[in-house]
């Protein structure tokens, strides 16, 4: 290339730079002019939709603008959670539910620590569960001495029967209380 050919494509890449900043910002000035309520409006709705790249001007748009305006408790004040509540499926959430990840982040020692136990033996009657237990004991200890007695008294029966020489080992039982067994 010769030295006098380089001041030329210097020249011809200004030019064509300027050219280009130029024609970017008279789009912007153009594009910013337009109002495009008035431009939607001539637009017939039923004619054939000429190729506009849709997701080009929405990449344009910012969401978060008209976001801002809206006042979300208005609407979020109609909705009846109830309704939507009864809707859910608990049986179906709580599968979903890791409950062993749940309760290894729960401190039992803390939850513990919140008991009142004061209050706790205030509203307790101790005097019954002790009553309960106690009676409990009582009756076990009582059908053991029982059955213990019914088994000394057989024990004594057959050495009476072998002391006596009897043949036949008797009744079961006396006979006012046979009488009772043989009723339903």
């Amino acid at each position: 290339m010769e030295p006098r050919d380089r001041p030329r494509l210097r020249r011809n890449g200004t030019a064509e730079l300027l050219a280009q900043r130029v024609a970017e910002r008279l789009i912007d000035i153009v594009v910013q002019a337009v109002d495009i309520n008035a431009l939607l409006r001539q637009v017939d709705l039923n004619a054939p939709l000429r190729e506009v790249d849709l997701n080009a001007l929405l990449a344009r748009v910012d969401v978060n603008t008209p976001l801002k305006q809206v006042d979300l408790n208005t609407p979020l004040k109609q909705v009846d959670l109830n309704a939507l509540l009864k809707q859910v499926d608990l049986n179906e959430v709580l599968e979903q539910v890791d409950v062993d990840a749940v309760l290894d982040r729960v401190d039992i020692n803390d939850v513990v620590a919140r008991i009142d136990m004061e209050r706790l033996v205030e509203q307790t009657d101790l005097g019954a569960i002790i009553a309960r237990s106690t009676g409990g004991l009582a009756t076990r200890a009582l059908d053991t001495m029982r059955s213990g007695a019914v088994g000394l008294d057989r024990r004594i029966g057959r050495w009476v029967t072998r002391l006596l020489r009897r043949k036949e080992p008797g009744p079961l039982a006396p006979p006012a209380l046979l009488g009772l067994e043989a009723q339903p």
